[in-house]
């Protein structure tokens, strides 16, 4: 089964690609230029550009994985009737009267954004209890963190 991911998570993933691409690069040079400073049983430059080769390719290798097994999904296609993936969530805390704003990702694409929305991953404790739930409906969230209550105050 596929996971899914939104255009811009699809975007962000094959950038970052890109990006360890021209690192490979970079590294490479600095793996060249290290060996060619002698012993390397001894040389701390080159294991450490070494080590950072591994990590470029074992990143790269990741995403490239991740891509075969991940669909793009059009979230303005998505039925607003009730919680699902791609969805812009408003929250109330019950138990501290704070609303949160919450959209609902895939988990390759849970990151930092300017958005006024917290990504959270759909497979998230509070994700789980969102799917499919409709506006003004009350969840308890059972996380790490402690027991949570919610309730839906707006689907996006």
């Amino acid at each position: 089964m596929a996971d899914y991911i939104t255009k811009e998570g699809m975007t962000r993933l094959k950038k970052r690609m890109q990006r360890l691409i021209e690192m490979r690069s970079e590294v490479i040079k600095h793996v060249v230029k290290a060996r060619e400073m002698g012993d390397l049983s001894e040389n701390a430059e080159y294991k450490a550009a070494r080590e950072e080769q591994r990590n470029i390719e074992n990143e790269y290798n990741h995403l490239k994985n991740r891509l075969t097994k991940l669909q793009v999904l059009d979230i303005s296609q998505i039925p607003k009737d009730a919680v699902r993936f791609g969805a812009k969530v408003t929250l109330l805390n019950l138990d501290t009267n704070e609303v949160t704003k919450i959209q609902l990702v895939g988990i390759d694409e849970v990151f930092e954004t300017e958005s006024k929305y917290e990504r959270r991953s759909v497979a998230s404790p509070i994700g789980k209890q969102m799917i499919g739930r409709k506006k003004d409906t009350k969840i308890t969230v059972e996380a790490p963190i402690g027991i949570k209550n919610y309730k839906i105050l707006d689907i996006e």
